[in-house]
């Protein structure tokens, strides 16, 4: 079924679909609802903290980053929960990436904090 809406429709349409979609999301994951409180949290910090355009693009990126991929992960796991309840290894494998996606990108935030903050302020 090809949508059919074109133009600038289409445009606040796929705005509605996304606004709905974070919606689902913070109703439905407590795990995007705690990412995104520490996400906002992060960015005021950003902003506050004295560093250059380039870190505070790097922090506040980096945490963004954490809530696009769980949003992604939220995303698999709800398509396989769709597909069925009992355990399929394939099911499992790829609730498994997707947590892993998670779980990486936060370390990711991490690291890039703690070189930021250690740079500006605790190296010479």
């Amino acid at each position: 079924m090809a949508n059919q809406t074109k133009g600038f429709t289409r445009v606040i349409k796929a705005a509605g679909y996304s606004l709905k979609g974070l919606k689902a999301a913070w109703v439905n994951e407590a795990a995007f609802r705690q990412e995104a409180v520490a996400a906002i949290l992060a960015v005021i910090i950003a902003l506050y903290l004295d560093v250059s355009y380039i870190d505070r693009l790097l922090l506040i990126s980096s945490v963004v980053l954490v809530a696009i991929v769980e949003l992604i992960n939220s995303a698999i796991e709800a398509v396989v929960d769709r597909v069925g309840s009992e355990y399929h290894e394939l099911s499992g494998r790829a609730k498994d990436i997707g947590s892993a996606a998670v779980f990486i990108t936060i370390g990711l935030a991490l690291v890039v904090w703690a070189t930021v903050l250690w740079q500006r302020y605790f190296a010479g």
